[in-house]
């Protein structure tokens, strides 16, 4: 059934539709296979189309002399992505915010670029150079973005490490950077709730810290450590430092299917794939107010920032949390016209309905990504704004966006993918390795935006060995599951990989298991995520062997206070199964699936 459909005006007047115009291109699908066919062709349009900033053109577009594992994009360019985002007039509207229990403020593009500059120029003053790593750690707010947009116009690289994280997580992730700096803040406020932050940071670091400060009375600070105040700059000029292509800008990191985090390196060339993505499948133009309750430290936090300046747009920014009316009343207010969303969110809206009453006729288009969705509470959000379409989108931070999402200019089905994302391309492949119309996920190189290195991982190995060819084709190991449905539209099945996606949230199985062990009361278990009956996000179900005899409940609870003080609050276990053994193959292999099958059976019963 279609639940929304695109008027002639909103097909003419889209990206994509002035894009097959130029290229002579007949419908959405004949344009995805000439932007993969003709990739250089494809790209250079793009790039011309969103403007990007060279102060050198590249020599090469793509050079796959070393193997599509390793292509090279942009080869012989300089410049520097920063430059890319700061092409409205100075008076434009950059960033519309409002703090909790605040009032909307808004900051010009002018404005930005000046605060940029001088946080640029504090970076300088404090003694960094070119090519040094800063970290992030603190709620998207105008001051991190200031912060992140600072990092990288000076040349250096911006580690991201997501403010909910425990005091172990952010540790490990700030060995793995080793950063010169560290930004975060003295307190997060979230549903009237304050936490912590300043303190929980110098739990995990020595490192200096620059912090911003969001009371009146400044928090009592260590001696290595700065205010945000002083540590600006005066000098509200910069010139950008201009980088090669392949330079890193941003360490992201994300689960894999072991227990330390994977550290990605994004470069100058990977926020074109994110503006890319935006232009094309979210239709983001001039004028236009992206919103989506995110954090730096996950690709969607960096995605909006270069989805929305690199196409003119503004960003919406809502401090506090995104379940409570006072956010629905600043969707309304701050003209969203793109709300971007984790199904998990839209569950809580649909049972809460904090979100019903608001006037929402601004919104062109909702996105959906980080976990699967459910068709009815997607059709309930669509109804929050007078039946808008979702454009579901789902990649990776390893990719820079995505490789599957919806369009404007086609039929929007509730949970359903139209189309492979323009200038990429995938395959599915079943148990054997055969194309099959439901099966896992694997890419074809090259694609713009694919990362090519990690920093604490051998990246062939995680991505490339043991992967069958096709037909001579190398593929690259994505661990998505998904099904080519018969009406030509894709739907998301979860993964294949012991990873997890928990509210919008990457995180290995092996990372939940080996905190949940160090209770006393657990000789070891298994952690497995599971489809509801009726769709949508995936629930974390505990499989264990007890070491001592405890009501179910106190295990339960006990290991939801481990994993928030461990790992992240956010992660919820929805049940607990108590065994005697742990299913495992001869070399001691957990057998994930088997569990998933037991406890499917166990709903049925």
């Amino acid at each position: 059934m279609t639940y929304w459909k695109p008027s002639k005006k909103q097909i003419y007047e889209s990206n994509i539709y002035k894009m097959m115009q130029l290229t002579g291109q007949k419908s959405p699908h004949d344009f995805w296979h000439w932007s993969v066919a003709h990739k250089e062709h494809f790209w250079e349009k793009t790039m011309a189309s969103l403007g990007i900033v060279f102060s050198q053109k590249h020599e090469t577009l793509l050079d796959v002399s070393e193997g599509v594992e390793q292509a090279k994009w942009l080869v012989g360019a300089q410049f520097n992505i920063v430059d890319s985002c700061f092409q409205n007039k100075p008076s434009d509207t950059a960033i519309v915010f409002q703090k909790e229990e605040g009032s909307l403020e808004k900051k010009s593009f002018g404005e930005l670029e000046i605060l940029v500059n001088k946080a640029a120029n504090g970076l300088l003053e404090w003694g960094l150079k070119k090519r040094d790593v800063i970290a992030i750690a603190m709620p998207m707010t105008l001051e991190a973005v200031v912060i992140y947009l600072a990092g990288i116009k000076a040349g250096m690289v911006v580690a991201t490490i997501a403010d909910s994280f425990s005091v172990s997580e952010i540790e490990t992730r700030l060995k793995i950077t080793k950063p010169a700096l560290v930004f975060t803040q003295d307190i997060s406020l979230r549903k009237g709730k304050i936490h912590a932050l300043y303190k929980k940071i110098i739990k995990a670091t020595e490192t200096p810290i620059a912090l911003v400060s969001s009371k009146t009375e400044p928090l009592q600070k260590r001696v290595q450590d700065c205010y945000w105040k002083s540590f600006l700059s005066k000098k509200p000029d910069f010139e950008s430092v201009k980088m090669s292509a392949e330079e890193a800008m941003t360490i992201l990191f994300s689960s894999g299917t072991t227990g330390q985090p994977k550290a990605i390196p994004w470069n100058h060339v990977t926020p074109i794939k994110s503006a890319s993505d935006a232009y094309y499948h979210h239709d983001i133009q001039k004028k236009d107010v992206l919103c989506w309750p995110t954090n730096l430290g996950w690709m969607m936090g960096p995605w909006l920032i270069f989805s929305a300046f690199i196409n003119k747009a503004s960003i919406a920014l809502y401090y506090g949390a995104p379940f409570q009316k006072e956010f629905g009343a600043f969707v309304e207010q701050a003209e969203v016209t793109m709300l971007g969303v984790v199904p998990s969110l839209v569950k809580q809206w649909k049972v809460s309905k904090e979100m019903e009453g608001f006037h929402w006729g601004k919104i062109k288009c909702f996105s959906s990504t980080g976990e699967v969705s459910n068709s009815e509470e997607m059709h309930y959000l669509m109804q929050l704004a007078n039946n808008k379409p979702i454009v579901e989108y789902c990649g990776g931070t390893e990719i820079g966006g995505g490789y599957i999402a919806s369009t404007l200019v086609e039929e929007n089905i509730p949970s359903q993918f139209s189309s492979q994302t323009m200038g990429g391309a995938f395959v599915l492949l079943d148990a054997d390795g055969n194309l099959s119309s439901q099966g896992e996920v694997f890419l074809i190189p090259p694609i713009l935006g694919l990362s090519t290195t990690l920093l604490n991982k051998n990246h062939y190995n995680t991505y490339y060995k043991g992967v069958p060819n096709l037909e001579g084709q190398v593929l690259r190991r994505h661990g998505d599951a998904m099904e080519k449905l018969e009406n030509g539209y894709y739907k998301g099945r979860g993964r294949i990989d012991d990873a997890m996606n928990l509210g919008g949230i990457k995180v290995s199985a092996l990372q939940i298991e080996t905190v949940i062990c160090r209770l006393n009361v657990v000789k070891e278990c298994a952690a497995i995520s599971v489809e509801p009956l009726g769709g949508g996000p995936s629930k974390l179900v505990i499989f264990f062997v007890a070491q001592k005899e405890m009501e179910k409940n106190e295990v339960l609870i006990a290991m939801q206070k481990q994993i928030k003080r461990e790992l992240n609050p956010l992660f919820k276990v929805a049940d607990l199964v108590k065994i005697d053994t742990l299913p495992r193959t001869a070399s001691h292999k957990l057998k994930r699936e088997e569990l998933r099958n037991q406890y499917k059976i166990k709903r049925q019963a």
